[in-house]
């Protein structure tokens, strides 16, 4: 792996990956190879994660897909130079900023959107200019494979390389002197990953989780708030990042939105999910063993089976439940659902601050001033009103966490930005000579104050 390292940060010094015609040539390169093996991914997310072709399409593949397209589109826009204004007492001179490569970057990727969730981030890594190293999850042996053949079919190592393995690969390539470090997984790891990474002062993007409620008012629209709380959280068997952690209901329509929410459960996956076709799966045994010891039989309302030869665990609701149970404790990860019931926003606004900053807050209510109320007193990384996960879709939208549920931004325009250093300019003419600023100073300390008020 230090062999590699130094491959990658000798190729980026010879600055063949900076003109951004080398930049767009390997864009479409990697978007031609994506295209080429479409079927060969979907197959393996399928038997790694039981992921339905629609939802490997519309969340990895042609995810994907789409955000090539649109950095293709836009990338030359990006990278040129920006002007801003100057100040007066640098009166002569002209000011700009362009963006600039790191280097060799290292992209960690996790388990439950294996695919999309290291591409993603390599989308912006090469359009700013730079190498990277790819560690996908281990978790998803097929995936993996797949990702591997693409990358060794369309890619010179000391440009672009996958590196396999379990932690103890991800600790030696952590122990390295990468340029920026760019990781999406759980709290506890990216922790490690920035304790790693100062030992080098070497910049981090951390795109972490944590506990992300969905609050429904007295207000909203059950039905439609039920289907759409259904559909984020157990798309995936639950093992999205933004997913809906926890239900705040608001106890005048508990009765109601919980038949509501059986109810569309029942209308996506049928009366018994295991058979449905598109109903995921957990990734492995021990994730399936933490997540079935979450469920407190007396508290379930709708599903609660499980399967472990299968890792199927049914859509599952768990009603009367308090911050103390264990289910609240830490992220659930999985297709269990707790609903906890609210009398005023207050009692909601204190419930989710006196706990770390989710990664996403859902809001359903058709009152402006509820919304916009709970969105200033929040702190969140990003979210939807009467809606769930979709803002994740955007291309337009920055997509990152706050505080414990990660830091920086991605996604469009932005995955460019946070793979590139800002180079600040300042370009002063030789022709005319203000020579205030040298001493002796004399007395102008007046004119100083009068420029600089």
């Amino acid at each position: 792996m230090k062999t590699l390292l130094e491959k990658q940060k000798k190729l980026f010094k010879t600055g063949i990956t900076k003109p951004i015609s080398f930049r767009i040539a390997q864009l479409k390169h990697l978007k031609k190879g994506i295209k080429a093996m479409e079927e060969e991914i979907m197959e393996a997310l399928y038997k790694d994660l039981h992921k339905p072709a629609f939802e490997s399409y519309a969340s990895e593949v042609g995810f994907v897909l789409d955000s090539l397209s649109y950095t293709i589109k836009h990338l030359e826009k990006w990278s040129k130079d920006v002007s801003v204004k100057t100040p007066i007492h640098q009166f002569g001179a002209k000011s700009y900023y362009r963006y600039e490569p790191y280097g060799t970057v290292l992209i960690i990727a996790p388990f439950n959107y294996p695919f999309q969730l290291l591409i993603e981030p390599l989308i912006g890594a090469i359009a700013a200019g730079n190498t990277a190293v790819l560690k996908p999850s281990e978790y998803t042996p097929n995936t993996e494979r797949v990702i591997v053949k693409l990358f060794e079919s369309y890619f010179e190592e000391n440009y672009l390389k996958v590196v396999t393995g379990d932690k103890e690969v991800n600790a030696a390539l952590l122990n390295l002197k990468f340029d920026y470090i760019f990781f999406t997984g759980s709290v506890p790891v990216g922790k490690i990953v920035m304790r790693e990474a100062a030992k080098h002062l070497t910049p981090v993007t951390l795109e972490l989780g944590g506990k992300s409620p969905a609050i429904v008012h007295k207000d909203a629209n059950l039905e439609v708030a039920a289907r759409r709380i259904a559909w984020g959280k157990f798309m995936n068997a639950g093992q999205i990042c933004v997913a809906p952690d926890y239900l705040y209901v608001h106890e005048m329509v508990l009765e109601p939105f919980v038949t509501a929410l059986r109810q569309a459960i029942e209308l996506f996956y049928g009366e018994e999910p295991l058979h449905s076709p598109d109903y995921c799966r957990i990734v492995n045994e021990r994730h399936f063993d933490r997540l079935v010891q979450l469920i407190e039989p007396k508290k379930v309302c709708h599903g609660g089976t499980h399967k472990k030869e299968e890792c199927y665990i049914a859509p599952t609701i768990m009603r009367d439940v308090v911050w103390s149970d264990l289910v609240m404790q830490d992220e659930i990860f999985g297709p269990i659902l707790p609903i906890l019931t609210y009398k005023t926003l207050d009692e909601v606004v204190e419930g989710v601050e006196n706990h770390p900053q989710p990664l996403a807050c859902y809001i359903f209510s058709e009152d402006e001033t509820v919304q916009q109320s709970l969105i200033e007193q929040i702190p969140f990384g990003g979210g939807c009103i009467n809606d769930t996960v979709s803002h994740v879709a955007s291309t337009y939208l920055p997509f990152g966490g706050v505080g414990s549920s990660g830091m920086g931004h991605y996604h469009g325009q932005k995955t460019f930005e946070v793979f590139s250093h800002v180079k600040s300019i300042l370009d002063k003419s030789t022709k005319r000579e203000i020579k205030i600023a040298y001493p002796p100073y004399n007395k102008r300390l007046v004119l100083l104050k009068k420029l600089m008020k």
